[in-house]
């Protein structure tokens, strides 16, 4: 959680809520449910440590809803959620004052935005004021901690801003609350210092033209006005037309009456000229100057002004208390849910029942302590169940119950008897107290709420939810309950300051993290239908509901409670709080009438009354002569509270008779009045004398307890000396029956041993008249009248006894005596008992043997034993192992269960808390799957983990298969794993970017990967689809290893990148590729040209990517230098290319397909990946593969650039372009000759152009100023075809050294401005004999066909055509 600790005025709670930890729940049996207080004290030792507890009743336990929906109709609460806050609503509170403020000011407030949130006017005032206030901030310059304070991020100018709405709204509002504004007599002005001292800070110029001259200072009353800035543009709050409003402004036509204006004059400067800036107030009409008010005014206020004394006047009149008002409209329960379900599903916009409670916590905790947003609920609270009928059926005589209703309408647990059950205090109140006695009624819906507070009396509370979604609870243990308080004052005193009993008032809340923070313990649970939430003596508690639903409550008091009821009136004195009854008439009521209390409670009743008289007897010595006995119970209560701190009266009180009407309690005799203590009258209930025998009646019921405690327990362990009689042990039984003593173990023990004594009574009266002889009775040894010695019985009697007082049976002894027994003659009473404890022995081996090996210990085994366990006879030692049993089953199916939410849980859970969970579950001796299943997820996150920091620490970054593997894996893993984002992100970044630049390289449909594009080639002189190339790359490489082409696979470059970590070997790697590459394009390059001197051979040498012969129209390679089909492989575009043309031969360059692998990007392009993979924490084998590829592009480049930077071909470029740009020129003659043509030709069809127009060719030439020729189309603008090639002349060194570039060039897959520099030297250098290649081609084709008889003129006249 976040929020500012270091003073006041830090930033309010905005974190999320986290939930505090979950208090107890109980499940009793139904043993345990049948007493329900004494249930409840059994388990306050645990639960008052947190305040609260949750009960579950058994399953069966259903009482029916016993309201009458119908005639239900109730008015309920309104509750602004923002305005429960403590801490918000002492924002709201100061907003509201400061809007007062400037209301009576003329002004509107309008809380600026900085840095798009609304400014937290409340805490800028308390940082500032922390700070030592407006002046000491702007003079020490601490403005930009005051935004570092308030959340602001530092280097903004946002402090200058802060200074600048401070200065505006918050310090006219300090000064006027600091009273300077106050001052209205000049002298007294004058004469402050600290005024004198006082400095003005502000952003605009000072009010000019009001300094007085020596004349007039003496002239008028001396005084000192104190001007603060005011803005040159003036704020929305001093915003207005500057008119004369009539109401205020003394008119200009007074000017000329002295008389009348002097009656209008200012209460500070004492002068009354300026008649227009001279303001008149409307609640006094009292005149002021606008520029001498604090702070001046720029203008005539629009609205209603109030002068300082009026605004100070209305701004301490005492604000109402806060409280609920009630809602306009009523509800039946009805239409109150159809309204609830409504709003919360609008609300989340989804079904209610699919909201998750979580979400509903959180949502409420943020809207509670939110200014902005403010969101109204209903709550039905505090409806009385006398009036409106109870949700449990009770025995009222309004209407008959049903057969299962009966059952629920006696119930202990039934709310309506619980405050009245024979345990409870409360049974001891005749009157019916609603709200403690009378069960109170709550219909809620989502976000109503109930604020922090103690019981009344800091008694007990029950709470039963009878239908709907869940309530949430917080309870804060009775030991943290000051320091909640001291927490709560110290965050928002200025609550307290007007409301001393707040946290009586149930109005206010604090986010239990705040409380948390400041070392409060608090707890949490949700409260389901049909739960109990139980609430003990000055536990805090508050909460809210889910939704819609029905609860119903009470409060109750046992005997513990009685000391606390003491000191909780000892607080409402302190408080001056009234009490709901005397806690003194309750303590003797229950004295007067001992013999109907609880032992427990008499006892209890006995220590409190002993404390009550003592200092009652201390309180009466005070000097008092006149006193008188009074009945007090009588007396209603609102008559005999004391006037001092409205406690109720019972024992004694204090009048007088100058008041008779007036009384206060002995603690605060001199409240009463002035007289002297000997006119005061001491007015008593008991006399002291009296006490002792009350004390008497107390303490006799609780030591009669006592006392037959001890008799019954020296009874019931006699020896068979001192036995006692059984008339004897039924006068005990009797006696505790008429006193209703409480019925524990010692209780039944004692009935049971009357039972047995009378029974062995008339068994002995039977063996005596010799009715029975064959069956003995180990019994009747107490009696002295039998005396039964037979050896073999006696042995077996005793060894029986022996064996039976074992702890543990022993199976093999049990045994041995059952043979024994069963082979006497008599009938042996032991015999059933020793059997029955074999059978426990057996058992209890079982269960040894099954503990001894965890590994067999499963769920299934345990619930086995326990089955077979249960039919047992009752046996301390089978009972102990049942228990251990069932505790280690318990134990074993919470962790199995908690293990498998653990790995299902969405999200999923941290690996510390699952080794927390795996660390408690090691110790448990027993086969459990899903733990184990969660200790092997978490070694396998700890690896996982591992793994990651080793690459992440590690010298080079990880390659992205290694990431997406990892990622793979951790995704598997039900754990959350925190490096598992990251890893995703570097995942997905390397993904991106590797599309990015395979959308950059590849070609639509390439049978290429990108790492082969990027890479050299090692398929060189391999053709084929992308199936068999590799196949038959290894094929060649068997067949040709002696033509020293290196024709590895590409899976070999691939592996060899992306096994190699080093990055200087996987540059050595490439070198090499690139090395071999090159060797084996001259291979290829020499082998293709071999094939322009095998015209002879012609028809059996294969071309093309298909591997056949010549046919048709051809292309040849600018880099592999094979020959290719025109229909095997795309034309390449010209510029100048048209459609429905012919495609121009040498006009530009062609690479067939295998040598183009790529679209070849701009070396820029490639540049920008390369920036962008150097942000990538992720090795990619395209990435390496492409720096590699740009290094050598680069080199490449230098190498061409100094080739082409020598004199012959820096000349040869120059020589080119002069040519290029005279072949522009001619197209463009040529274009226009080709239009004018065009024109003729028209001309020439159509006569009627010819009437009066150009007449022949010539006129045209003239008119045109062209002498039209026939000419032939260039076929490039690179290469003057006009002139006779070669065009340029280069030596042999020079064109070797650029055809080798030009190879390496083109072997590149970037695209850059050198190569097509090489390449256009090098089309001007070629001789035209290098054409003939393909008219060779064709005319041997056509003769070999010509021999065959075929008629082949017209397929030769179309390929020289195409030529």
């Amino acid at each position: 959680m976040s929020g500012d600790d270091d003073g006041p005025g830090g930033s309010h709670y905005v974190a999320e809520f986290v939930p505090p930890p979950e208090c107890p729940v109980f499940e009793p049996s139904w043993e345990e449910f049948s007493d329900p207080l004494g249930f409840i004290g059994r388990i306050r030792p645990l639960a008052e440590k947190t305040g609260i507890c949750k009960i579950r009743p058994p399953k069966d336990w259903q009482p029916p809803f016993a309201c009458d929906v119908q005639s239900f109709r109730f008015t309920p609460r309104v509750q602004r959620l923002n305005e429960l806050e403590a801490m918000t609503r002492v924002k709201l509170d100061f907003l509201d004052q400061l809007a007062k403020f400037w209301e009576l000011q003329g002004s509107t407030l309008k809380i600026p935005v900085v840095e798009r949130k609304i400014l937290d006017l409340y805490s800028l005032s308390k940082i500032v004021a922390s700070k030592g206030g407006f002046e000491v901030v702007t003079k020490e310059k601490k403005w930009s901690k005051v935004a570092s304070r308030l959340g602001y991020l530092p280097g903004k100018a946002t402090g200058s801003l802060l200074k600048s709405h401070y200065e505006r709204i918050l310090y006219p509002y300090e000064l006027f609350q600091s009273g300077v504004s106050l001052m209205a007599e000049a002298g007294e002005m004058s004469r402050n210092t600290e005024l004198k001292k006082l400095q003005i800070f502000g952003a605009g110029p000072k009010m000019m033209g009001l300094a007085l001259g020596a004349k007039e200072k003496e002239g008028c009353v001396k005084g000192l006005c104190l001007f603060l800035g005011v803005p040159k543009h003036p704020s929305p709050f001093c915003q207005g037309p500057n008119l004369q409003n009539p109401s205020r402004v003394v008119s200009h036509s007074l000017q000329g009456l002295s008389r009348v204006v002097d009656l209008y004059v200012c209460l500070f400067c004492g002068r009354g000229n300026n008649e227009d800036k001279l303001l008149l107030c409307d609640g006094c009409d009292d005149s002021y100057h606008t520029f001498c008010l604090i702070p001046p005014l720029p203008d005539v206020p629009k609205g209603d002004w109030r002068c300082p004394k009026c605004v100070a006047e209305e701004c301490s009149k005492p604000r109402e208390a806060f409280g609920f008002e009630q809602a306009v409209r009523e509800y039946t329960l009805q239409s109150f849910g159809e309204m609830a379900d409504n709003f919360k599903s609008d609300y989340f916009n989804m079904p209610v029942h699919m909201v998750p409670t979580e979400l509903v916590e959180k949502e409420f905790w943020r809207l509670v302590s939110s200014i902005e947003e403010d969101v109204i609920v209903e709550y039905g609270a505090d409806i009385s169940s006398k009036d409106f009928g109870s949700g449990f059926p009770i025995k009222d005589g309004r209407r008959k119950l049903m057969p299962e209703e009966e059952e629920y309408a006696i119930s202990g647990w039934n709310l309506n008897n619980m405050p009245v059950l024979e345990q409870s205090v409360l049974a001891h109140i005749n009157a019916d107290i609603s709200g403690m006695k009378v069960p109170w009624l709550y219909v809620g819906m989502c976000f109503s709420s109930f604020c922090w507070h103690i019981e009344d009396h800091w008694s007990y509370s029950i709470n039963y939810l009878h239908w709907g979604e869940p309530k949430t609870w917080y309870g804060v243990p009775s030991h943290a309950a000051e320091q909640l308080e001291e927490v709560m004052r110290e965050l928002a005193p200025e609550l307290f300051e007007t409301q001393p009993d707040l946290l009586h008032q149930l109005v206010t809340i604090m986010n239990p993290n705040i409380l948390m923070e400041h070392g409060v313990p608090v707890y949490r649970t949700n409260q389901c239908a049909g739960e109990f939430v139980v609430t003990f003596p000055r536990a805090y508690h508050s909460g809210f509901n889910q939704g819609y639903n029905f609860a119903e409550a009470v409060n109750f008091c046992t005997a513990d409670w009685l000391p606390i009821g003491r000191q909780c009136v000892s607080h409402y004195r302190r408080l001056r709080r009234h009490c709901v009854f005397s806690h003194e008439e309750l303590i003797f009521k229950m004295a007067a009438d001992p013999e109907c209390l609880d032992v427990g409670l008499a006892a209890m009743v006995c220590k409190e009354m002993t404390i009550m008289t003592e200092e009652e007897a201390r309180l009466r010595e005070s000097g008092v002569l006149m006193s008188e006995e009074e009945v007090f119970e009588l007396v209603p209560d609102d008559e005999r509270q004391c006037a001092a701190c409205r406690t109720t009266c019972f024992l004694s009180a204090l009048t007088c008779s100058c008041n008779p009407e007036r009384l206060v309690c002995l603690y605060h005799p001199n409240d009463l009045c002035s007289c002297t203590m000997q006119k005061k009258c001491l007015r008593y209930r008991y006399p002291l004398e009296d006490f002792p025998s009350l004390l008497y009646g107390v303490k006799v019921r609780a030591q009669s307890y006592d006392t037959w405690v001890s008799r019954v327990t020296e009874a019931l362990s006699a020896n068979l000396s001192h036995k006692k009689d059984v008339i004897e042990l039924r006068v005990m039984l009797e006696d505790a029956e008429d006193r209703k003593y409480p019925e524990n173990d010692l209780f039944r023990k004692l009935r049971d041993a009357v039972k047995e004594a009378e029974t062995c009574a008339s068994v002995a009266q039977l063996l005596l008249s010799k009715k029975q002889k064959h069956r003995y009775y180990p019994e009747l040894w107490q009696f002295d009248c039998f005396c039964m010695k037979i050896n073999d019985v006696e042995e077996f009697h005793d060894r029986a006894q022996e064996a039976m007082m074992d702890e543990v049976p022993d199976s093999a002894k049990l045994q041995m005596l059952i043979d024994m027994g069963t082979g006497l003659y008599v009938e042996l009473p032991e015999l059933p008992r020793l059997k029955q404890e074999l059978q426990q022995a057996r058992w209890l081996d079982e269960v040894r043997v099954t503990l001894s090996d965890p590994q067999r210990v499963t769920l299934d085994v345990m619930k086995k034993l326990i089955d077979s366990g249960v039919g047992l006879a009752p046996h301390h030692a089978v009972e102990k192992a049942m228990a251990e049993l069932q505790e280690l089953l318990t134990v074993s199916e919470r962790w199995e269960e908690k293990a498998k939410v653990c790995l299902q849980a969405r999200p999923r859970q941290s690996i510390a808390a699952l080794e927390s969970i795996v660390n408690e579950a090691k110790n448990i001796p027993a086969y459990l799957p899903n733990v184990l299943a969660l200790r092997e997820a978490l070694q396998r996150a700890r690896d996982w983990t591992a793994i990651v920091e080793a690459i992440q620490n590690g010298s080079n970054y990880a390659y992205l298969e290694q990431l997406e593997n990892l990622s793979a894996k951790g995704r598997l893993i039900p754990v959350r794993l925190d490096a598992l984002p990251q890893v995703d992100s570097q995942v997905a970044a390397a993904r991106a970017w590797r599309e990015r630049t395979g959308r950059t390289f590849l070609k639509k449909n390439s049978n290429y990967t990108l790492l082969q594009v990027l890479s050299p080639r090692t398929d060189i002189g391999v053709y084929g689809n992308s199936k068999n190339r590799r196949k038959r790359a290894k094929e060649l490489i068997e067949k040709e290893k002696e033509k020293d082409l290196d024709m590895e696979s590409l899976s070999e470059l691939e592996d060899g990148l992306e096994e190699t970590r080093d990055t200087a070997a996987v540059v050595a790697v490439f070198k090499d590729r690139e090395q071999k590459e090159v060797e084996a394009m001259h291979a290829l390059r020499e082998a293709n040209l071999a094939k322009m001197t095998m015209v002879d051979r012609i028809e059996e040498i294969k071309f093309c990517i298909c591997r056949k012969t010549a046919s048709g129209f051809m292309l040849q390679c600018e880099l592999c230098k094979d020959w290719f089909h025109s229909t095997c492989v795309p034309l390449p575009k010209s510029s100048s290319q048209k459609k429905g043309s012919s495609w121009p031969a040498k006009e530009v360059k062609f690479l067939c397909p295998l040598c183009m692998r790529s679209r070849r990007p701009r070396l820029e392009t490639i540049l920008s990946l390369l920036v962008s993979l150097q942000k990538l924490p992720v090795r990619l084998p395209e990435g390496e593969a492409l720096q590699c590829l740009t290094e050598r592009a680069m080199s490449w480049q230098d190498r061409a650039r100094q080739a082409l930077a020598t004199d012959e071909l820096s000349s040869a470029l120059a020589k080119l372009s002069v040519l290029s740009q005279r072949m522009v020129e001619q197209a463009a003659r040529e274009k226009t000759e080709k239009i004018i043509s065009a024109e003729l030709q028209k001309a020439a069809a159509n006569p009627d152009l010819q009437v009066g127009g150009l007449n022949s060719d010539e006129d045209i030439r003239e008119a045109y100023g062209y002498d039209i020729k026939v000419s032939t189309p260039r076929k490039s603008p690179l290469v003057p075809r006009s002139l006779e090639p070669p065009v340029l002349e280069l030596s042999s060194g020079a064109k070797s050294q650029l055809e080798d570039l030009m190879m390496i060039g083109d072997l590149l897959e970037v695209s850059l401005d050198e190569t097509q520099h090489i390449w256009r030297i090098l089309q001007a250098t070629h001789p035209p004999s290098e054409d003939r290649f393909l008219h060779i081609m064709e005319v041997r084709i056509s003769c070999r066909y010509s021999k065959q008889g075929l008629i082949v003129t017209g397929q030769k006249k179309k390929s020289n055509l195409s030529l």
